[in-house]
């Protein structure tokens, strides 16, 4: 079994992708300094190669991608097979509980997991997530409300944020009429 791979275009970088049949394992920015140190535990993790090639999975996940990107999405349905830590994975599935054009503080994201201590661990687990996007790491912000780290930068991020603000804008703007 390998863990085929392919690279695409989005609004907020390049991206690269990596599935198996259990699911997308890996989505990030392709240029991301700490990409190398999370495919090597993606690799570790299911004791196999990363290899290009092409994967039905990565079909879906560019067609939500589109539908996300042009405000029809808000949600996705893609397998995930998340590969890390027990505490990473139940940090990343804290993440997954931000609503659309939500965002948390770190702190926030603490209290939710019960462990108002464990801010800068939480927030290592975040920087760790190499499912971008579909892991919504794009949602936690600073104590004071400000943008911080990102793996895609912090122009990615707040691309990200603006774009689930107008979403939620002109989805409001609809009811009214």
């Amino acid at each position: 079994m390998a863990i085929w791979t392919t690279s695409f275009f989005l609004p907020v970088g390049e991206m690269i992708v990596g599935a198996t049949d259990a699911g997308i394992c890996l989505f990030d920015y392709r240029y991301r300094k700490n990409l190398p140190a999370i495919q090597q535990r993606i690799s570790t993790g299911l004791n196999t190669t990363f290899q290009e090639g092409v994967h039905p999975l990565f079909g879906q996940l560019k067609s939500e991608m589109d539908e996300y990107f042009n405000g029809h999405r808000q949600q996705f349905d893609l397998p995930l097979l998340l590969l890390g830590s027990s505490f990473q994975k139940k940090v990343w599935g804290s993440l997954l509980g931000i609503p659309f054009g939500q965002t948390r503080s770190y702190l926030q994201q603490a209290r939710s997991l019960g462990d108002t201590q464990a801010v800068r661990a939480i927030a290592s687990a975040n920087g760790a997530n190499g499912l971008a996007i579909l892991i919504l790491c794009h949602r936690v912000l600073g104590a004071d409300g400000s943008l911080t780290g990102y793996a895609g930068g912090l122009t990615a991020k707040r691309k990200l944020l603006q774009h689930e603000q107008t979403v939620l804008g002109q989805a409001q703007q609809a009811t009214l009429f």
